[in-house]
């Protein structure tokens, strides 16, 4: 009978053989045989299983990493922990033109990786409640009387020295900045302000208040700020090598000898409050102008900044274009509304001899309100009465000119200089006017679509002001929705519209903007962008500490994968070799076996052949 040899690449005194006619003859070998098949076996399946669990096991965390921060600031609403030493703390005040807010953000320790920035957020007490608090008035109604200043923002210090652990006072910064309140006051009165603020303060709180810490901001800084505070809470600042993020080239500022860079696409900002509207985002790629006095005009609308702790590195270097335009909030562009049509309304009466909206029974129809809708406009003691036809399209034409746009190419609203927008790989938030006109009435918030949102105003325009009170009282709008919201929602839907688009210039196809109030359910204040920039410096601290610790240890914290994969190719060096030593072993004793009664093996060794002695 056939019998099936196997002897693989062991020592020929470890073959065995499997006979069919005496069924396993495997139970005839020698147990040294089994054990060696047995821990080749195991070794093999060990190695295949570990690098099937660390490929799985690492893979997925790379996978949920950058889900990991996103997921972490949705739910991260457990109170701070006081009692932990490894969290630093930052206090930022601002001082706003109807009152003053203080909020106090917290950090861990800086993970000493060069390239991420402060993992900030904001405290939470042990309600859970953000550590918030607010003032009024504002401080700029100081300005006559400065020396009650220190007095006036002692309550709010107090209460964050109650919330900060006393241990931690001397480290943590206190940033005091001020806005529009302080901006509009004479340059003698602030700075009696900022000096006030500055001998008196450290005299009561031990908080870290140098000179640069208080002081007055300007409209771009704290658009700045803004953009800054709502890319970080997007998590747009850290740099992946993920494909399914969308990425943009960047040509860096001052680089223009360098290869352009390619990282996250950040969002841009466009905030519509009552008075004024403000527009924010990064121009990745190097600007050009049309003459020398557009270039001087954009130098005081374009920032150039690194977020980065190292200024050498550029990987957080950015660009961002900063405009504010007093007057075109929704109240404010109201107002100018109803002023010119005032104006000119008395005008063609002079002339024509006619009495229009000079009492109620002649009203002037006004297309921006609607259908029906009765309104006022008193000036210099006379009144002029407006009932609504509720017309949309008719209330865009009429309030385009008041974009005041020129001719001139690369220009906006008052004809101010704005940098093209790559519509096609770009990424916008609508917050305040944009999220309530979207939102309270039309109930549409959320991803913007010119066409839906035109057709839903018409709509609301046309209707009847006696049927929108209707819903208005069986609480069919929003909460906080309110009738001066109803009049006017046709007006400022109309003035959203037409900033967007004709103002703006982005086109009635671009679907990338997302009306909102909040991000990851949380109001993102300028404060948070204001912080992060602020203490941009302060992770050298920590990049040292875990230099000075070993640059070793560092390497393996962040090579822990590739550490395992050496293991295993060492092992499997290890076992090669083993396997290529049993080989070598058993071609030796083949060799002795077949020499062992002849005499070439002499031959080989080349030595002649020895003779062997005959009987006496």
């Amino acid at each position: 009978m056939g019998r099936i040899s196997i002897s693989c690449l062991l020592p020929a005194s470890w073959h065995f053989s499997i006979s069919p006619v005496g069924c396993p003859r495997i139970l005839n070998t020698t147990l040294r045989q089994i054990v060696v098949i047995g821990i080749l076996a195991a070794a093999v399946s060990l190695l295949y299983y570990s690098l099937v669990v660390i490929r799985n096991k690492y893979g997925r965390a790379y996978r949920d990493k950058r889900f990991h921060r996103y997921l972490a600031r949705v739910t991260d609403t457990e109170a701070t922990d006081t009692n932990n030493p490894n969290l630093n703390y930052g206090i930022v005040v601002d001082c706003g033109s109807s009152g003053s807010r203080i909020f106090v953000y917290c950090w861990p320790r800086h993970n000493g990786n060069p390239h991420d920035l402060l993992d900030i957020k904001q405290m939470r007490d042990k309600n859970r409640k953000p550590v918030v608090m607010k003032i009024k008035p504002g401080i700029s109604e100081f300005a006559s009387s400065p020396e009650k200043v220190s007095d006036y923002i002692s309550p709010l210090l107090s209460f964050a020295a109650k919330h900060v652990p006393r241990a931690k006072h001397k480290e943590t910064p206190l940033y005091i900045l001020c806005t529009a309140g302080m901006r509009i006051l004479p340059e003698s009165q602030q700075k009696a302000i900022l000096e006030d603020l500055l001998t008196d303060i450290p005299v009561h709180f031990d908080f870290l208040f140098s000179d640069s810490h208080a002081e007055v901001i300007s409209g771009k800084q704290e658009g700045v700020y803004a953009w800054i505070g709502i890319n970080f809470v997007l998590g747009r600042f850290e740099h992946t090598d993920d494909e399914d993020e969308a990425i943009v080239e960047v040509h860096v500022p001052g680089g223009e000898n360098k290869e352009a860079i390619f990282r996250k696409r950040t969002v841009g900002i466009l905030d519509m409050g009552g008075v004024s509207t403000q527009i924010a985002y990064e121009v990745p790629k190097t600007v050009s102008f049309a003459s020398s006095q557009q270039e001087e005009v954009a130098k005081n609308l374009l920032a150039e900044f690194n977020l980065g702790c190292d200024a050498h590195q550029t990987e957080h270097v950015y660009r961002v274009y900063v405009a504010t335009f007093l007057g075109f909030g929704g109240n404010a562009a109201r107002q100018r509304y109803e002023d010119s049509l005032f104006t000119s309304t008395v005008l063609k009466n002079r002339l024509l001899g006619k009495q229009t909206g000079m009492t109620s029974d002649s009203p002037y129809l006004d297309p921006c309100l609607p259908l029906d809708a009765q309104d006022e406009i008193q000036q210099n003691g006379q009144i002029m009465y407006l009932r609504g036809t509720g017309d949309f399209n008719l209330c865009r034409e009429v309030i385009q000119p008041f974009m005041n746009k020129t001719n001139e190419t690369q220009t906006s609203l008052n004809g101010v200089y704005q940098p093209a927008v790559h519509f096609q790989n770009s990424e916008f938030y609508g917050f305040s006017e944009f999220y309530y006109c979207t939102e309270d009435v039309l109930r549409m918030g959320g991803d913007y679509n010119a066409a839906k949102f035109t057709k839903a105003a018409k709509d609301y325009c046309a209707t009847k002001w006696s049927v929108l009170r209707e819903r208005f009282d069986r609480g069919l709008y929003a909460s906080h929705a309110d009738l001066h919201r109803l009049k006017y929602q046709c007006f400022k839907s109309a003035w959203m519209y037409e900033v967007f688009h004709s103002g703006f210039s982005f086109p009635v196809s671009y679907s990338n903007l997302k009306t909102a109030l909040q991000v990851y359910d949380k109001e993102v204040q300028w404060t948070l962008g204001a912080i992060l920039y602020r203490t941009r410096f302060l992770p050298l601290r920590d990049i040292q500490q875990e230099n000075f610790r070993g640059i070793h240890s560092h390497w393996r914290s962040f090579s822990f994968v590739y550490n395992h994969y050496l293991f295993f190719v060492c092992f499997l060096i290890v076992l090669l070799s083993i396997l290529l030593y049993l080989l070598r072993l058993r071609r030796i004793h083949r060799r002795m076996l077949r020499n062992s009664s002849s005499p070439s093996l002499w031959i080989e060794e080349g030595l002649p052949p020895q003779k062997i002695a005959g009987p006496l």
